[in-house]
C-alpha cells in the first residue's frame, strides 16, 4: 500500500475554501513511543505517530509568507524546556525541539488559527509541554505541503534483520569494547616507552657530542706532544715533551675507548628507540582498528537510517551515537556515504520515507509516507538497487525505528555532524529557512565515503571543503565561475520570489528568497546579501 496525498483545490474556489479546524486530540488508547510527528502545511495540524497509529494530534501555526516552514524531512536534534529565542527580541519558546540548527524547532507558542510563525511549528503551550518528554533525539519529523499519513508497506527492498546477529549483538559490542580499551591502554604505555626511548637516544646524542670533542682534543695533545719530540733542539726540550706525551697518550687513549663504548650504546639504543617507535605506530593502529570494531558494534545497537538521494546518485547512513557536543545536540555517525544504483535516474522519483515500527516474527513491521510528487512507494524502492556490502552491513541489525528515505533531493547543507537527515522539498516555499543564517559550523563526522583511506568506521571532524556542496558536476551549488544558480551574473530579477515556487528540473535544485535578509543556504559560510 502506499500514502494517497489529498490533491490540493485550484481556481478561485480553492482561495474560499477553509478546511475543517484541527482540534487537540489523544487517542483513545494506551500510547507508545512515538516513531514520527508529521506536520500538514495545508491543514496547519501536528500528529504524532507510535507503531499502532496516531496518538496526539493538535492545530500548529508554521510559517507566514516569505517566511515558510520549509516542508521535508527531518529529526529532533535537541531539546530545551525553556528556550528563548537568540533570533527574535529573546521570545519564549518553552518545549523546544530543534530539527534543524539554523533555527527551525517545534515549540509552544500562540496559536491565532493560521500561519503566523517565522518559519517554525508553534504547537499548543501544554500540548508541546507533554510531547516534551515523550520526544526524543533523532524523532522523525516530516513536515508536508499536504495531508499525510504513514501506512503499511512491504516491500522486498526493507531490511529484514537476522535472529542470531540481533542475539549476538550486545555481546559482540561488550568484547569489542573490552578489546578496544586494552588496545587503548597497549597503545598509551607504547607511546610512553618510546617517548622515553627517544628521550635517552636524545641524551646520548649530547653525550657523543661531548665525548669526541674530548676525543679530538685529546688526539691534538697527543699530536702536540709528537711534534714537540721531533723537533726538540736538545736533550732536555726532548726529555720534557716526551713527558708531555707520556700524560697525552693515556688520555687519548681513553677517550677513544669511551668514545668507541658510547657509539655501540648509541647503536642499541637507536635500534630501541625505532623498535619502540614501530612497536608504539603498530599500538596505535590496533587502537584505530580496534575502535572502528568497537563503534561499529555498538552502532548495531542503534536505530540505522538510510537517504537516497537521486539528486547525488549516493546513499548516506545515520546513527546516533548519543555521545553530547558541548555546543548542544548529540553526534551522528556518518561514515558510510557511497553511490547508488537509481534506475531511470532523470526521471523524478518523488519524497517518501519508509520506517520500521515494529518487530514482527523474525522481521520488521513497516510503514510508508509519502510527501512530494513522483513515484508511488513500490516504484520508489523498486527503482533503488542498494548496495549488498551495504546491506551486508546494516540490515542484520536493523531494528525499530530504523528508516529508509528515497528522494529526488540532496542532503540539505544544514545536514551535519549533529544533525541525522535535513532534506527540504526545494519545490516548496522555503522562506523560512533560506532567510536564516546558515549554520556556521560546518564540520561532518567524516572524510571521505566508507572504504576510503581516512575512514575509520566512525569518522573524524573536519572542515568541509568549498567543493564539498559541488553535489553534481552538471548542476553545482556553488558555481565556481561565480555565476548564480540558472546561470545569470548578478540579474537577481530572475530570482524566485518570496512565497512562489519554482519547479524542480531532472537535475537541478531551485531555491526561494525572502525580501529582507538573503543567506546562500548551501554554501555554509554564512555571507549574505542585506
Amino acid at each position: 500500500m502506499v500514502v494517497t496525498l489529498a490533491a490540493p483545490a485550484s481556481g478561485a474556489g480553492a482561495k474560499q475554501q477553509r478546511r475543517e479546524a484541527t482540534v487537540e486530540a489523544t487517542a483513545p488508547r494506551q500510547s507508545g513511543e512515538p516513531l514520527m510527528a508529521i506536520v500538514s502545511i495545508a491543514s496547519q495540524k501536528v500528529t504524532f505517530y507510535d507503531a499502532e497509529g496516531w496518538i496526539y494530534r493538535a492545530p500548529v501555526s508554521t510559517g507566514v509568507k516569505g517566511r515558510e516552514t520549509p516542508a521535508g524531512v527531518f529529526a529532533v536534534i535537541e531539546k530545551d524546556k525553556d528556550h528563548h529565542s537568540t533570533l527574535y527580541d529573546d521570545a519564549w519558546m518553552p518545549n523546544m525541539q530543534r530539527i534543524t540548527w539554523n533555527g527551525v524547532a517545534l515549540h509552544g507558542g500562540p496559536l491565532p488559527g493560521y500561519a503566523a510563525s517565522h518559519g517554525c511549528i508553534r504547537m499548543p503551550y501544554e500540548f508541546a509541554e507533554k510531547l516534551f518528554d515523550k520526544a526524543y533525539i533523532g524523532m522523525r519529523v516530516i513536515i508536508s505541503p499536504e495531508d499525510a499519513a504513514p501506512v503499511e508497506f512491504s516491500h522486498p527492498a526493507l531490511f529484514v534483520p537476522n535472529k542470531d546477529a540481533i542475539a549476538a549483538a550486545p555481546g559482540r559490542a561488550q568484547a569489542a569494547s573490552r578489546e578496544a580499551a586494552e588496545a587503548a591502554r597497549v597503545a598509551e604505555e607504547a607511546k610512553k616507552a618510546a617517548a622515553t626511548t627517544a628521550r635517552d637516544l636524545t641524551s646520548l646524542t649530547a653525550a657523543l657530542r661531548k665525548l669526541e670533542q674530548q676525543k679530538a682534543r685529546t688526539a691534538a695533545e697527543l699530536a702536540f706532544a709528537d711534534k714537540a719530540i721531533a723537533n726538540a733542539k736538545n736533550d732536555q726540550a726532548k726529555a720534557k715533551a716526551e713527558e708531555l706525551k707520556q700524560k697525552a697518550a693515556p688520555k687519548a687513549e681513553e677517550a677513544a675507548t669511551q668514545l668507541e663504548a658510547a657509539k655501540a650504546d648509541a647503536t642499541a639504543k637507536r635500534d630501541a628507540a625505532a623498535a619502540a617507535k614501530d612497536a608504539a605506530k603498530a599500538a596505535e593502529t590496533k587502537k584505530a582498528d580496534t575502535a572502528k570494531t568497537a563503534t561499529e558494534a555498538k552502532l548495531a545497537l542503534e536505530p540505522v537510517s538510510v537517504y537516497i538521494s537521486r539528486s547525488t546518485q549516493k546513499l548516506y547512513v545515520r546513527r546516533n551515537t548519543h555521545k553530547a557536543w558541548p555546543d548542544g545536540g548529540e553526534v551522528f555517525d556518518s561514515s558510510i556515504e557511497v553511490p547508488v544504483t537509481i534506475r531511470d535516474p532523470n526521471r523524478p522519483i518523488g519524497t517518501h520515507i519508509f520506517t520500521a515500527v515494529a518487530r514482527s516474527g523474525s522481521g520488521l513491521r513497516w510503514t510508508a509516507v509519502t510527501i512530494d510528487e513522483g513515484d508511488n512507494a513500490k516504484d520508489a524502492l523498486d527503482r533503488v538497487i542498494i548496495p549488498q556490502d551495504v546491506l551486508d552491513r546494516i540490515a542484520p541489525t536493523a531494528m525499530p525505528r530504523s528508516s529508509i528515505i528515497v528522494s529526488d533531493e540532496p542532503l540539505s547543507s544544514e545536514t551535519n555532524y549533529r544533525t541525522e537527515f535535513v532534506a527540504v522539498l526545494s519545490n516548496q516555499p522555503q522562506g523560512g529557512f533560506i532567510t536564516r543564517k546558515p549554520s556556521m559550523e560546518d564540520r561532518i563526522a567524516r572524510t571521505g565515503g566508507w572504504g576510503s583511506e581516512d575512514d575509520d568506521g566512525f569518522g573524524f571532524f573536519s572542515q568541509r571543503s568549498p567543493q564539498a556542496n559541488n553535489y553534481n558536476s552538471g548542476n553545482s551549488w556553488d558555481s565556481p565561475s561565480g555565476s548564480n544558480w540558472w546561470g545569470q551574473q548578478g540579474n537577481s530579477a530572475n530570482y524566485p520570489q518570496p512565497g512562489t515556487t519554482r519547479r524542480r528540473s531532472s537535475g537541478g535544485q531551485p531555491y526561494y528568497y525572502g525580501q529582507q535578509r538573503y543567506y546562500q543556504q548551501p554554501q555554509q559560510q554564512g555571507w549574505g546579501w542585506q
